[in-house]
This record gives C-alpha cells, structure tokens and sequence, in this order.
C-alpha cells in the first residue's frame, strides 16, 4: 500500500472498474472515456517534470494542486520526491436549507452597528443562482452579482475574437468531443462570458454582462446568460445570507454585500460537485477577493462525511 495515498485511493486503485461502478464513491475522480484520474496533491517546489509527462497540473493555492493523471502514471505521481499527499475528490450533498429562526439579525443589521455587509464580497459556491432576481440588485435595479462562474457551461473557444484555448483547457474541458461538434445550446456561446483566468472549466460573467442581460427582456435574458439554478438551492442559500426585498422588508443577513456567485459540478450524469470543484471555487474566490481588495466571506452549504469520525483526528 502506497502511504502517500490516502486509504479510499488505494482501495479505489485495487479495485477493478466494473466493481467500482457499483459503489457510491470509489469510482469518483475517474474517466472512463480517457482513462484519467483526478488527483488532490498536497505539494512543495516545482511540479513541471510532472506536466513533462502528460500530466495536466493545475496549481491552487496553499501548496495544493489538482492533477489529471493518465491512470498509468499514479505511481510515477506518488514516487515524485515533491508530491506529499494525495487523494481522490469526493462527491458533496445538499446540507441543511432551513433558516435559524433565532438568528437575531435585526438588533446588528437595522440599528447601530448596522452591520449589513456594505464593503464585503460573499461568495455563494453552490448550484448556482436565479442571477436575474430583484433580491440580488440595487436600489438602481443593477446587479449586485460581481461575478458569476457557471462551471457547468463550457466557453466555446473557436468562436472567432475570443482568446485561443491552451492545450490544458481544451483537454480538461472535454478530451473526448471536438469543440466543433459542441451546440451553442451546451456551451452557452452567445457573446458573453469567458473561461476564468487559471482555470480550464466553465464560463465566467461579470457585472458589466450581467447589468447588460438584465437591461434585455425576460426571454432573452437567459438566452444571453445562460446559467441557471437548477435545484434552486443556491438561490435559497444566497437570498438567506444577502437577498433583500425591494421594499426592504425581507432581509437576508447582509443585504447590502456584493457576490460572487460559483456554480459548482460539471455537466455529467450524477449532478453533484467534488472536491475539486469546489477546490478551484475556493480559490477563485479568494483570488477576486485579492483582485478587487475586499474582504470575503465564503458560504458552502454542501457537505460529506468521508474520513475518521474519531474524536482525536
């Protein structure tokens, strides 16, 4: 047994594809269609004698990494003095929606220190967000939604001004489907939104093309902007913590913060995010946060119970 594997790995790696089809979890991080696994890597120094072997590298922050790795070339990961720790992602479920009825909002929101989450960025990483409601603008009737990554619309890279896929985005986007068998229904491609800065999935919308979307009709909105909150958690979970009636008789906890907004999961059969999803949603959060030098609060109502239960651990 590898010890810079974590158990569940090990035991995914030991076990025959057809027999972890049957489980619940040890055949996530797995493609079939390219034969991959995706890999959490805790890691120190340089990771290039590893994108030297066909492995896509992503960098995070903290030292932490995600990895596309040929399912050949997991022991080479394991064996690379740089490499410390490694583990396979997770699937996360839907926590708790119900709000605390004793929450005691008002006595700090409605009167001093009115604490109202003016000068603050909350981002929502869930399932996304009805972007085009009321309780998510300002009183001019625009947006308060600073971005908005939908990380289940693949940004169709092909379509003529926008920038060239790297290697590594046109790989994790899809490694089985030419790009120009992709529908503009799937990729969302309407002149709007573009993959973010240092990540190889999704679609990325701004203010600027939200308030845009915003100032078309009802029927077109969503032809411009395509993301939707499916489930409609996301939006309970943000309306909770920032949605405020027009009136203003409905408040969330801090309905005067602005948000960003990441939809987590990729487009595929069992619907919920991973690890690693929610991973890069950290960290695109956190990096916004540095770009546009706010603070940040970052609401994750999702969960798992994976790893030791002990007390100790």
């Amino acid at each position: 047994m590898d010890q810079k594997l974590e158990n569940i790995l090990n035991l995914a790696l030991e076990t025959p594809e057809e027999e972890r089809e049957q489980t619940e979890s040890l055949n996530v991080g797995y493609s079939a269609e390219s034969r991959s696994w995706e890999l959490i890597v805790k890691y120190h120094g340089s990771l290039d004698g590893l994108r030297e072997q066909n492995i896509v590298v992503e960098e995070l922050i903290a030292g932490y990494a995600i990895l596309t790795v040929p399912e050949t070339l997991v022991d080479t990961v394991s064996e690379t003095p740089e490499i410390e720790y490694v583990e396979k992602p997770k699937r996360f479920y839907y926590q708790q929606t119900d709000p605390d009825g004793a929450s005691c909002f008002p006595p700090v929101t409605r009167r001093t220190p009115f604490l109202n989450g003016r000068g603050v960025l909350l981002a929502v990483l869930d399932s996304g967000i009805t972007w085009d409601l009321e309780v998510f603008r300002k009183a001019d009737g625009s947006t308060r939604i600073r971005y908005l990554w939908d990380q289940t619309i693949p940004w169709d890279q092909t379509i003529p001004g926008k920038q060239a896929a790297s290697r590594e985005q046109e790989t994790l986007r899809n490694p089985t489907l030419p790009q120009n068998q992709i529908t503009p229904e799937e990729t969302g491609d309407t002149g709007y939104g573009r993959t973010p800065d240092g990540f190889p999935i999704g679609t990325e919308y701004t203010e600027e093309e939200i308030n845009r979307a915003l100032n078309s009709s009802v029927l077109e909105r969503y032809g411009l902007i395509p993301s939707r909150d499916l489930t409609g958690h996301g939006t309970a979970v943000a309306g909770i913590a920032a949605g405020r009636s027009a009136d203003g008789l409905y408040t969330g906890a801090a309905p005067e913060a602005e948000l960003i907004i990441v939809k987590l999961g990729l487009p595929r059969e069992e619907g919920f995010p991973r690890t690693t999803e929610i991973m890069r949603g950290v960290t695109y959060a956190l990096r916004k946060a540095r770009q546009l030098n706010m603070p940040l609060v970052i609401n994750l109502s999702f969960g798992n119970s994976y790893g030791s239960h002990e007390p100790y651990n």
